[in-house]
C-alpha cells in the first residue's frame, strides 16, 4: 500500500524523554502515516481530516475536548497498556470514537513485576545494596533479617489475568494463595494454582502475609485500601501495588508505616507520578518505590504496539476489535480471541 494510502495515526512524539520509542514507530509506519503532534499543530488544515486514530504511549498524547473537536475523521484510540483511567471513556464515546486497551500484552512483565517487589521488599534488597556499597559500612549486621516469602500466605485483590498470572508464579514458592475478586474463578482454574476464594476483602486481609493489589482504578477501587483495610493487616505483613495509585489511600498509608501497623510497602504506581520529592514516602526505609515500571520491558513495549495496531486496523476496517473498552454499562460486540 502506498504511504499515501496508509490512514494517519497521532503520536504525541518520536523519541526523546516522553515519544513513542523509535522501534515501536517502525512498526507503526508499516500500517499508518505517521503524524507527531508538533507536525499536527503546525498544519492542522491539512492533517486534521487525515488522521483517523490516535496511539496513545504512556498516557500521552493527552486526549481532551479541543483535540476531539480538531479531529473530525478520527475513529479510534489505541491505548498501549491495560489502564485506561487516563480516558475520558463518556467524552471520546459521545464523538463516535472507540477506545482500545493491550490485556493480552501485559500480563506476564506486570506479574513479574509483581513477585519482584514481593522478593525485594521480603528481603529488603534495596536496603542493602545501599548498605552493601556504602563507603560508611565496616561489617555487615548480623541482625539485619528480612522475612521469607515461601511457604507464607499470598492474598491476591483482583483475579483476572495479572492476578491469575502473579499466582501460578506464587505457587512455585508453595505459597497459601487467597483471592478476592468480583467474580469467583471456576473450581478448575483455582485448583490449577491452589488459590482459594475469599468472598469479603476483610478475610484476605487479616490472613496475608503479603497482600498485591491488582485491580482496575473505578470509583469502586478508588481508595480501595484505607485506614480501616491497614488496620486489619497484620503487622508483619507487606502491602504490594502493581495496579494505580489512587487504589490506596497514600495518607493512610504513610500513616501505617510509620506506626508499625504493616511491616512494609512495595509500589510500583503511585498518585500522582512521580511524587513530590518532599512527599513522606519517600523518607521511609519501609517502603520501595519503583517508577511505573511493570510493563517496561522491551519485549512487552512491542508487544503492546503490535496488540494496539491489530485493534486499530480492525476498528478501521469495521472488523470485532479484539479489546474494546466501553464506557461503564455498554457491552463490547463479540471479537474472536488473540492467538
Amino acid at each position: 500500500m502506498a504511504e499515501q494510502e496508509l490512514p494517519g495515526v497521532l503520536v504525541l512524539d518520536v523519541g526523546g524523554a516522553q515519544g513513542v520509542l523509535a522501534e515501536l514507530a517502525a512498526l507503526l509506519q508499516r500500517h499508518f502515516h505517521l503524524i507527531t503532534m508538533k507536525e499536527f499543530l503546525a498544519n492542522k488544515s491539512e492533517l486534521s481530516r487525515r488522521i483517523q486514530s490516535v496511539f496513545v504511549f504512556e498516557g500521552r498524547p493527552r486526549i481532551d475536548r479541543e483535540l476531539l473537536q480538531s479531529l473530525p475523521n478520527l475513529r479510534v484510540i489505541g491505548n498501549s497498556g491495560v489502564g485506561v483511567d487516563h480516558l475520558d471513556l463518556a467524552l471520546i464515546s459521545a464523538f463516535g470514537v472507540k477506545v482500545t486497551n493491550t490485556p493480552h500484552a501485559v500480563a506476564d512483565p506486570t506479574a513479574d513485576m509483581g513477585m519482584a517487589l514481593m522478593l525485594a521488599s521480603a528481603r529488603r534488597l534495596v536496603e542493602g545494596c545501599q548498605i552493601a556499597v556504602s563507603p560508611d559500612t565496616k561489617h555487615f549486621a548480623v541482625d539485619w533479617l528480612g522475612v521469607e516469602v515461601t511457604r507464607a500466605t499470598l492474598g491476591i485483590i483482583g483475579m483476572g489475568s495479572i492476578g491469575y498470572k502473579v499466582a501460578q508464579r506464587a505457587r512455585a514458592f508453595s505459597m497459601r494463595i487467597l483471592y478476592h475478586n468480583r467474580n469467583r474463578r471456576r473450581k478448575e482454574e483455582e485448583e490449577a494454582v491452589g488459590a482459594h476464594y475469599c468472598e469479603r476483602m476483610e478475610e484476605l486481609l487479616q490472613q496475608s502475609d503479603f497482600v498485591m493489589l491488582v485491580v482496575n482504578l473505578t470509583p469502586q477501587t478508588h481508595r480501595l485500601i484505607g485506614r480501616k483495610e491497614l488496620g486489619l493487616m497484620k503487622p508483619t505483613a507487606t502491602l504490594i501495588n502493581i495496579s494505580r495509585g489512587a487504589v490506596i489511600d497514600q495518607d493512610a498509608l504513610v500513616e501505617a508505616l510509620q506506626n508499625q501497623v504493616i511491616r512494609a510497602a512495595a509500589l510500583d504506581v503511585t498518585y500522582p507520578e512521580p511524587l513530590p520529592r518532599d512527599h513522606p514516602l519517600l523518607r521511609l526505609k519501609n517502603v520501595i518505590i519503583t517508577p511505573h515500571a511493570g510493563t517496561a520491558t522491551l519485549q512487552a513495549a512491542q508487544a503492546m504496539a503490535a496488540e494496539a495496531v491489530a485493534n486499530m486496523l480492525a476498528a478501521l476496517r469495521g472488523q470485532p476489535i479484539p479489546s474494546q473498552v466501553l464506557p461503564a454499562g455498554r457491552i463490547p460486540p463479540a471479537a474472536p480471541p488473540l492467538s
